[in-house]
């Protein structure tokens, strides 16, 4: 820590203290601090103030009903500077470790930091938490879980994030490595053109699946909203169970993300694939392969400035009502773990991605698209997004350290 100046002290001089978040004041400074840490960043979007809220409240997210979380504040002279969580979920240390699970496994997530001073001690309270739980491996970015906000933004500073996806300074790459943390796994995004038209290769085997009687990709019906959730969530549990980090959602949870997720839920931006595996075209459909896509609530929300009350959340309602937005982002995509690796399973995701990327320019005005995140070592869903002729414009990093 550097000497105080006799004539003018530094700030960054001035002892650090992180202490427990405990009261609700606490609470909205701990959400707050991210607006004080960010100012001056033009591709940040401050997040809704009530959604980060209802984060961190056991008494609304069903994530506590296994998980546990502890929020630390950093100050100095009594000023926050800095903030952290470090969770333990019950569900992770069931995983396995080849998977990114497995006894002893803790995370952090919801960092920011003024400066190098402030995160190590952050990442130490963190850590401190953690060994008093018992557990040996320290492992982050999670805010809160590997369906919130996973990874820390290591690649693509230079434009704004989607929804639902973070965002963070170029600093916090370099403060968590001097810590002794290593990175484990990187989460790419893809973007692309979306009014361009696909390659040939991609037109012609989108022409040959709408000639196969045995294939259907159908838009979903959102009047049977729980139906429709409880078919994808299916695919989803077969197709991703092998991938790393992956952490199946309790039904309170698909409950709770149902509840949010419904009003941007549009029923041309969701394909779920159908196949006939009968030997008479027509015998019987069932559902191997679903895309979801929403359109980037940021650019709905940018200007509200987190806040949705007293009159914000009408004016999302009305935007929502018709929404004129410049990018599609693709949060999830899957397609049944026995056809994976075969030409049917890339030939339903390039049907479903053309229909929506038509849908997503005819009705939303769209122009771009990303999908993502991908794993870095999901060798399938990256050929098809390099087939598509996107390309990687950010790459977030989940890091580790043994305790």
């Amino acid at each position: 820590m550097n000497s105080p100046s006799a004539s003018s002290p530094s700030p960054q001089s001035d002892p650090i203290t992180v202490r427990t978040v405990e009261q609700a004041a606490d609470v909205k400074t701990f959400v707050n601090l991210a607006w004080a840490m960010n100012k001056g960043d033009p591709w940040w979007v401050p997040p809704l103030k009530t959604e980060v809220h209802g984060l961190l409240d056991p008494r609304t997210n069903p994530w506590f009903e296994h998980g546990e979380a502890r929020l630390f504040l950093a100050e100095r002279r009594g000023r926050p500077v800095g903030r952290i969580s470090a969770q333990v979920d019950r569900l992770v240390l069931e995983a396995p470790h080849e998977q990114g699970g497995g006894p002893g496994t803790g995370h952090w997530g919801m960092f920011e930091a003024a400066d190098a001073e402030v995160a190590e001690a952050l990442l130490a309270a963190a850590e401190g938490w953690l060994r008093e739980r018992g557990m040996t491996r320290s492992m982050g970015p999670f805010s809160l879980s590997i369906w919130d906000e996973p990874g820390l933004l290591v690649k693509g500073f230079d434009h704004s994030p989607t929804v639902m996806m973070g965002h963070n300074k170029p600093d916090y790459e370099a403060w968590v490595e001097a810590a002794g943390y290593h990175g484990v796994k990187d989460l790419m995004t893809y973007e692309l053109d979306v009014t361009q038209t696909m390659p040939p290769l991609v037109q012609r085997i989108v022409a040959m699946g709408e000639r196969n009687q045995r294939i259907r990709v159908r838009k979903v019906d959102k009047s049977r909203f729980d139906e429709e959730v409880a078919i994808i969530l299916g695919i989803l549990n077969d197709a991703w169970g092998n991938n790393w980090g992956f952490i199946p959602l309790t039904d309170a949870e698909i409950a709770y993300a149902g509840k949010k997720l419904k009003p941007i839920v549009f029923e041309d931006l969701i394909r779920i694939a159908e196949l006939d595996p009968g030997t008479e075209p027509g015998a019987g459909f069932e559902p191997v392969a679903f895309m979801i896509t929403l359109p980037d609530l940021n650019e709905l929300t940018r200007d509200f400035d987190g806040r949705l009350f007293p009159f914000n959340w009408a004016k999302l309602l009305w935007r929502l009502r018709s929404p004129k937005v410049k990018t599609m982002r693709v949060p999830l995509m899957g397609v049944v773990r026995r056809l994976q690796s075969s030409r049917l399973a890339s030939q339903l995701a390039f049907m479903m991605i053309e229909y929506i990327r038509r849908d997503a320019i005819a009705h939303y005005g769209a122009v771009r698209g990303e999908i993502g995140w991908i794993l870095d070592d999901n060798v399938g869903m990256r050929s098809i997004a390099e087939t598509i002729e996107s390309r990687v414009n950010r790459v977030y990093r989940i890091y580790e350290k043994a305790l």
